[in-house]
């Protein structure tokens, strides 16, 4: 692992050292950077973010890390004793910071899953829906009649968009959650 105090950071910063700094940075395991100051700690997300191009999550508990949770793409708020600025600029808040393994691996997991799927079913609907539409127009004659009235479109897609989604979204877990808090590999 590497360790970085904020002065050191301060210097790494630069143009001319970023390179060199994130060659380091990738061959190690964990990089933990004190005592620096809001402004490193969102300039050093950004620069991974945008060097690296590698997704970031920016954990952070006080005012002082607004900015960095701000700056990446998924951040995660720790209500504590230094205010709760971190948790209302955050995407997810935690009570602690050890349920920050479960929130990625377990909840992070479904949520993956979840998504994926539903944007497969959002293209089975709408396929089905515009294929019964196109087969309707040969039996008319493509004279532009409306196969359904308004209220049963609207029904049809209040059924189909919101009841499958939210009852999937509820009732759906393809893995244990004590499985995945045991292989997470499978994240």
């Amino acid at each position: 692992g590497l360790v970085i105090d904020g002065r050191t950071l301060e210097h790494v910063l630069h143009d001319s050292l970023q390179n060199t700094f994130l060659e380091l940075t990738e061959k190690c395991r964990a990089v933990v950077c004190c005592q620096a100051t809001p402004l490193q700690k969102s300039v050093l997300v950004k620069l991974v973010r945008s060097k690296l191009k590698a997704m970031t999550l920016a954990v952070g508990d006080g005012a002082n890390d607004v900015s960095m949770i701000q700056v990446a793409d998924t951040g995660v708020g720790i209500s504590g004793q230094e205010g709760m600025q971190a948790v209302m600029a955050s995407d997810f808040a935690i009570s602690q910071f050890r349920h920050l393994r479960k929130l990625l691996l377990v909840h992070g997991h479904w949520c993956y899953t979840r998504l994926t799927n539903m944007v497969l079913y959002f293209f089975y609907k709408n396929v089905t829906y515009v294929n019964l539409l196109f087969w309707y127009q040969f039996f008319c004659g493509f004279s532009g009649t409306s196969m359904t009235d308004y209220w049963i479109l609207i029904l049809f897609n209040l059924l189909f968009t919101s009841v499958p989604p939210i009852i999937y979204g509820v009732l759906d877990k393809d893995v244990s959650a004590e499985i995945l808090m045991e292989l997470p590999q499978l994240y």
